[in-house]
């Protein structure tokens, strides 16, 4: 503002705000922004947690379930609409401009995805999860003011797919490309990723049956190791 004001010749002199040749000398250096990691549930708290949300009857307690089940991102999840959704093939598919690698992303739906869905009045269109004004969407903090409700701060929405990756890795043998996809990641390098013409989608229905049996009961953690195992 200061340097705008000296072009237009409304002030002179330096200004006294400047950083380079002035407050550098003058003060300490700036610390470089880091980024944490997202708090994150560990994963063999996940079907307690599971047990105790869905004692919470709420839009928001089902959009957070149906985030963990789909490993979604929180703006995916309130983003979706019922255009979306096909519940007879059981697939949401969230178009290319919703999804942060930028590509159409096909979402397997499994069996207590499509559940927590119905229940919520299957509609022709509008958003999956309205907020209080049915036109717009459910708040994205809506969520994770549940989440902290129940489990305090430090951990977030964005952390259940920390947990889904962690459980896919270290107890079962699903491929580490097709937990990536799951998660819609972009895989590969470019020239990869330009010869793939498929999502591994039968594999990743598969990876999201075994990770709501998971979530689900707790017996599924016994499962899953014992395939490991195999």
């Amino acid at each position: 503002m200061l340097d705008a004001a000296k072009a237009k010749g409304l002030r002179s002199g330096e200004n006294p705000a400047r950083w380079r040749g002035h407050l550098k000398e003058l003060l300490s250096k700036r610390k470089t922004l880091t980024r944490g990691h997202h708090g994150a549930l560990p994963y063999d708290h996940l079907p307690a947690f599971i047990d105790e949300l869905r004692t919470r009857k709420s839009v928001s307690a089902l959009a957070l379930e149906f985030t963990i089940l789909t490993a979604a991102r929180t703006s995916e999840t309130i983003g979706a609409t019922w255009k979306e959704i096909d519940l007879d093939r059981k697939i949401w598919t969230i178009p290319a401009g919703r999804i942060k690698a930028g590509k159409e992303h096909r979402v397997p739906l499994t069996a207590r995805a499509v559940e927590i869905l119905k229940a919520l009045n299957v509609q022709s269109e509008g958003f999956v999860f309205p907020g209080q004004k049915r036109e717009k969407p459910l708040s994205n903090m809506a969520m994770l003011e549940l989440l902290r409700s129940m489990r305090g701060h430090g951990f977030t929405v964005h952390g259940f797919r920390s947990s889904f990756k962690d459980w896919a890795a270290e107890t079962t043998t699903h491929d580490n490309m097709v937990t990536e996809m799951a998660l819609a990641h972009a895989v590969g390098t470019k020239v990869e990723s330009a010869y793939r013409r498929g999502d591994l989608f039968k594999k990743r229905q598969s990876l999201m049956d075994d990770w709501a049996q998971f979530v689900s009961d707790e017996t599924a953690k016994v499962v899953s190791i014992k395939r490991k195992s195999q």
